[in-house]
């Protein structure tokens, strides 16, 4: 089963609220103020924020007024092209090697297992990797990153539990340098985002990649829970105003019956989501698309 069927399969709760929600929208309203009011209101019940349900609804219902169209079929497809449009606006970096891939988040997001199928997602594609067990505070998580490291057969770097973080991030730095490694991949604690010392500590790690490797591309990636909701975007908020995130992993997308947080994130904060969780087996992350994520609620 290609991307596509995944998606489909895992945004299967999301669709089925969606839809109905739509369906019962048009068989009681015509296309005039109070539609999209209950439009607005749907979008906002999904999880989009309140500005960026404002937004969609404006574009399509400016579209909409212009081209004198108001059946079913024209505005769903309006709302279709109107949504991926806006995921699309937040840019996707192009990932250039060789790369050094930092995740951070909450505790409880799925780092540690995002990391093995991200390990594997690279190895699939023929590229070295290695992975670095920078969470030194939760007990046993770098034994849990090595389980994750043999199932993908890739090399880890791992400092004994309450080292220092970014100790762990030097030596994974100078070993992927020697050998050549495509692909570093850094394991971070979870934190809760309103913690500031927590997030100093971040901004550390991130100065010894930039200083030790700046050759490196280096993507700063925020893993998001799907089922969180609206609270993923002030999480996304407070990281990326301590680092600079360049996007976004979802995981857990079967779990949820909203998702509309996706479109927030793009709109509010430019943040794009990269990469999909779509299942629970290692090979079960893919390259996150934009038009297939909008046909898969709608």
């Amino acid at each position: 089963m290609g991307l596509f069927g995944k998606l489909f399969g895992a945004l299967k709760k999301t669709k089925d609220s969606f839809s109905e929600k739509m369906r019962l929208l048009f068989s009681k309203n015509k296309l005039g103020n109070e539609f999209y009011e209950e439009l607005e209101e749907i979008l906002i019940s999904s999880d989009v924020s309140v500005s960026t349900a404002e937004e969609v609804v404006e574009r399509v219902k400016e579209t909409a007024i212009e081209g004198r169209l108001k059946d079913e079929a024209y505005v769903t497809n309006l709302l279709r092209e109107t949504l991926t449009e806006i995921l699309e606006e937040a840019e996707v970096p192009e990932i250039e090697y060789p790369c050094v891939i930092m995740l951070v988040g909450v505790n409880g997001v799925g780092k540690t297992t995002t990391i093995g199928k991200l390990a594997k997602y690279f190895t699939a594609k023929g590229k070295s990797v290695t992975v670095a067990a920078a969470d030194t505070f939760r007990a046993a998580a770098s034994e849990q990153l090595s389980v994750w490291a043999d199932r993908a057969k890739v090399r880890i770097v791992r400092h004994e539990e309450g080292s220092d973080p970014a100790a762990v991030i030097f030596d994974a730095v100078s070993s992927a340098k020697a050998k050549k490694t495509d692909v570093l991949i850094v394991d971070t604690a979870g934190r809760l985002h309103v913690k500031d010392n927590l997030m100093k500590e971040l901004q550390k790690m991130e100065r010894v990649v930039t200083r030790e490797y700046p050759e490196a591309d280096f993507l700063k990636l925020l893993v998001l829970d799907a089922t969180t909701g609206q609270n993923a975007v002030n999480q996304a908020r407070t990281f990326d105003e301590a680092i600079e995130l360049n996007g976004i992993v979802l995981t857990k997308l079967d779990g949820t019956a909203k998702g509309g947080f996706v479109f927030s994130l793009a709109s509010e904060l430019a943040l794009p989501v990269i990469f999909a969780g779509v299942g629970e087996k290692i090979d079960d992350l893919e390259k996150f698309d934009s038009a297939g994520f909008v046909e898969a609620i709608l």
